[in-house]
C-alpha cells in the first residue's frame, strides 16, 4: 500500500488551501499546511498561539454553527462537516469568508483528532455579490431607463399638439407625465453613475458578446417608437457576428447614454444614425445625429467630471455632468477610446475602438 501522506505531500505542501490536524484531548493543533500563512497573514508556527484569536473573530451566528458541526463529528454522528461557511472579521476591519471542511480521525501518539481543510472563498462571495447588483444595474441602465426616456420624449410630443385644446385638466395630467418620466430617467441615471464610480475600482465581469446582435436589441426598442418621436433611427453593420470582450451592463450604460444625448440635441425630424464596422484587429461604434452640435467653445470641457459643458435638452430634459465622464472611463476600462465631431448646428458624431476578440482578427499578410 502506498505512503498516503509521501503521496498527497505536494499537494498539501503547494496548495492554496489551509491543511490542518487538532488533537482534541490534547486541544492543540498539531498540524498546519504553509498555506496558513497566505490565508491568514501569519507564519504557521504561530497558529495554535492565534487559534483563541482567530475563533473570537468568527462572526457570532457562525461560531454557534461551527460548534454544532464539530461536536456532531466529535459524536460521531455524521462522517464530515463539509463545506461550512464562516464569516471571519480580519485585525483590519475586512471581512473574510472561509470554506470549512473537518473530520475525525486518530492517532497513536495524540489520540482523537479533527483533521479538515480551510479555504478562503471571499472572491466568489464578493463575485455572486457583484453579478447581483450587476444584475440590478443592468435592469435600471437598459430595461427600465429606455422605456421610460421613450415615454418621456412622447409625452413632450402630447404636450405640444394638447396646448391647442385648451384643456387645463389634460394639460397638467401630461405635464405630470413629463415631469414624472424626466425625474425618473434621472433618478435612474444619477444612480447608475454613482454606484458606478463607487465600484470604478472593481474588475470588469468581462465576457464574449456579439456586438451587432446586441446593438439590434438595444436599438430595437428605439425604433419602435421612432415615428412618434419624429426622428429616424437607424443602424447597419458590415459584419455579423461581431466579437467583442466586454462588461455587458456597463457598455450598455455607454450605448444608452450616446443614443439618449443625441435624442435630446436633436430636433423633430431629424436621424440618429448608429453604425458598426468590423476592422482588421478592432470594432468601430459611430453614434451620429443631426442635431444642434456641440459649441467650439464647450468641446474641450465634455469628458471632464462635473464638466461645465452640461446643457438642457432641446425639451429642458435637465443635464447629468457625470454622463460623458463616465463613458469615457468606461470605454478606458474596456481598452478602447472615444472621441468626437461635432460643428454647431450640423450634428455631432461619437466614435468608440475597442480591440476585436483575438480569434476574430485578420492575420496579416
Amino acid at each position: 500500500m502506498p505512503d498516503l501522506a509521501a503521496l498527497f505531500r505536494p499537494l498539501i505542501e503547494h496548495s492554496h488551501t489551509v491543511y490542518f490536524s487538532y488533537a482534541v484531548e490534547l486541544r492543540r493543533l498539531t498540524y498546519v499546511s504553509p498555506a496558513y500563512e497566505q490565508l491568514l497573514g501569519d507564519a504557521p508556527v504561530h497558529a495554535a498561539r492565534d487559534l483563541r484569536r482567530w475563533l473570537a473573530r468568527i462572526h457570532p451566528d457562525d461560531r454557534d454553527l461551527l460548534r454544532e458541526q464539530v461536536a456532531l463529528v466529535l459524536q460521531e454522528r455524521q462522517p464530515l462537516a463539509q463545506d461550512v461557511e464562516l464569516r471571519l472579521r480580519r485585525p483590519d476591519g475586512r471581512r473574510q469568508w472561509l470554506c470549512l471542511t473537518v473530520g475525525r480521525s486518530h492517532d497513536e501518539q495524540d489520540g482523537p483528532l479533527l483533521t479538515g481543510s480551510v479555504r478562503d472563498i471571499t472572491p466568489i462571495k464578493e463575485y455572486m455579490r457583484n453579478a447581483k447588483k450587476n444584475a440590478t444595474l443592468e435592469i435600471l441602465s437598459h430595461d427600465l431607463s429606455g422605456p421610460l426616456l421613450i415615454v418621456q420624449q412622447l409625452a413632450e410630443h402630447v404636450a405640444e399638439q394638447s396646448e391647442s385644446y385648451g384643456n387645463a385638466t389634460l394639460n397638467e395630467l401630461v405635464r405630470l407625465m413629463r415631469t414624472t418620466c424626466q425625474e425618473s430617467v434621472t433618478l435612474i441615471r444619477d444612480f447608475v453613475n454613482q454606484e458606478f464610480l463607487e465600484s470604478s475600482n472593481v474588475e470588469l465581469n468581462l465576457q464574449r458578446v456579439d456586438l451587432a446582435a446586441k446593438l439590434r436589441v438595444v436599438l430595437n426598442q428605439y425604433q419602435h417608437a421612432q415615428r412618434l418621436l419624429h426622428k429616424r433611427i437607424g443602424f447597419e453593420t458590415n459584419a455579423e457576428p461581431v466579437y467583442v470582450y466586454i462588461d455587458d451592463n456597463k457598455f450598455q450604460q455607454v450605448i444608452n447614454n450616446l443614443i439618449s444625448n443625441a435624442l435630446k440635441f436633436t430636433p423633430d425630424g431629424g436621424s440618429i444614425d448608429v453604425r458598426l464596422e468590423k476592422g482588421a484587429d478592432r470594432v468601430r461604434l459611430l453614434v451620429q445625429d443631426t442635431g444642434i452640435g456641440i459649441p467650439a467653445k464647450l468641446q474641450p470641457l465634455l469628458f471632464e467630471k462635473f464638466t461645465k459643458a452640461r446643457r438642457t435638452g432641446l425639451r429642458g430634459e435637465r443635464p447629468i455632468g457625470l454622463g460623458m465622464s463616465v463613458i469615457q472611463t468606461l470605454v478606458t476600462l474596456h481598452e478602447g477610446r472615444i472621441w468626437f465631431e461635432s460643428e454647431e448646428g450640423r450634428g455631432s458624431t461619437f466614435y468608440i475602438e475597442l480591440p476585436l476578440l483575438p480569434e476574430d482578427v485578420a492575420p496579416h499578410a
